[in-house]
């Protein structure tokens, strides 16, 4: 039988294979054979058709057993050992002046490499680096830049609201997010209020923008000239998910009407043509909105370094 296992750091998702047939509850512990070693993981789920298309690219491997007290007590000295590491490739990089900021490290529980992750602006040569590490901890070593939200991903605890950060649960992508989408969900407009962990827009802005927009093209767009039961009036403003719009009628009066109240549309908002009508000219609310991810930074880029043969 195949489950869905949750390993490293980066906490990647493959399928792996049970190597004696045994069956793995949810949330079980287990030791497991990636392409990059031996590694600890967690079981989700069993690897159906379903849960196996909903993964992008994910990793094969075999399940070898699972977790003992033995492995246990291994993957203790193997956190310690983290910590030299890490101490170790500080003071290097302190000495020899790099400019990169040291993220975090990770030893494969079979030892076969450690992984530096770290920040920088720039292209990093640290192949004198490498060396020395390789030296002082007598093993591979792989150097892995990441940005600042995967800096997120491996040392954020919590989010704002009260529960695990969304990049260390479930969510093996991050797609761009923008102030467009922030603004379509009338959320507030504080960065204080609306930016992750990692300082970019929250991930969560996502989640229900495809769903507003869908609602959206239901509805007259902003400054359409609608007939209602109640008279002509005009769309001042939309009530995405309740699917209503805000008319304000030639007697001033503003009123909260349904969509299925409105009889006929006489002409179009700004940037729409009618119901259905999406905005296809730029809003000039938006003409500061920009990506979560900064011009010519790509912060899923995470770029392999030298990898050092195994040190004597």
């Amino acid at each position: 039988m195949a489950y869905v296992v949750r390993y490293g750091r980066m906490r990647f998702l493959g399928e792996y294979a049970a190597a004696d047939g045994h069956s793995y509850p949810r949330g079980q512990r287990v030791v497991v054979r990636s392409d990059r070693g031996t590694e600890l993981g967690e079981i989700l789920c069993t690897a159906s058709p379903r849960t196996v298309a909903m993964l992008d690219g994910a990793s094969r491997g075999e399940i070898l057993r699972p977790l003992g007290d033995q492995d246990a007590v291994h993957a203790s000295t193997v956190g310690v050992e983290q910590e030299r590491a890490f101490s170790a490739c500080r003071e290097l990089v302190g000495k020899r002046r790099l400019q990169m900021e040291l993220v975090d490290v990770e030893i494969l529980f079979g030892r076969e490499r450690i992984i530096f992750y770290y920040l920088a602006e720039k292209r990093v040569d640290f192949r004198e680096l490498v060396k020395d590490l390789a030296r002082a901890l007598h093993t591979r070593i792989e150097m892995r830049q990441i940005g600042v939200r995967d800096e997120a991903k491996l040392l954020a605890d919590y989010g704002d609201c009260g529960k695990p950060v969304c990049c260390n649960t479930h969510l093996t992508a991050m797609p761009p997010v923008s102030m467009k989408m922030a603004k379509l969900q009338k959320t507030t407009l504080d960065p204080a209020k609306i930016s992750g962990r990692c300082g970019r827009l929250k991930c969560c802005l996502r989640y229900e923008f495809d769903t507003y927009v869908e609602f959206e093209r239901e509805l007259p767009s902003v400054g359409s000239t609608v007939v209602t039961p109640k008279g002509r009036g005009k769309v001042v403003a939309q009530e995405i998910l309740s699917l209503k719009v805000v008319v304000e009628f030639e007697d001033r009066r503003r009123i909260i009407v349904g969509r299925d109240e409105i009889l006929s549309i006489l002409s179009p908002g700004r940037g729409g043509n009618g119901r259905g009508g999406r905005r296809t000219g730029r809003d000039p609310d938006d003409r500061d909105a920009r990506s979560i991810d900064e011009p010519g930074e790509d912060d899923s880029d995470e770029r392999d370094g030298f990898s050092s043969p195994r040190g004597g």
